[in-house]
């Protein structure tokens, strides 16, 4: 390898929007994640719903106004 071309790798602390913090080699300072192994559905298995300006109401709206519509609809044809 040639001398000087290559970044300094060293330790630095992973830091997750949690509080869940961990060591690892990096070229950079600090790292700052918003997700981490501790407290990612995937490996905490629990469901966690991130509403960002109301977007899942809108949707658990949209979808029950659906199902009540396909209700309307079988029941129309039932009679």
């Amino acid at each position: 390898m040639k001398k000087g071309i290559h970044p300094e790798v060293k330790l630095v602390t992973v830091t997750c929007a949690c509080g869940e913090t961990f060591e690892t080699l990096s070229v950079r300072d600090e790292i700052k994640v918003e997700i981490c192994s501790k407290c990612h559905p995937f490996f905490t298995g629990t469901r966690k719903i991130v509403d960002t300006a109301g977007r899942v109401e809108k949707f658990m709206k949209r979808a029950a106004k659906a199902k009540s519509q396909e209700e309307l609809k079988k029941r129309k044809k039932k009679h």
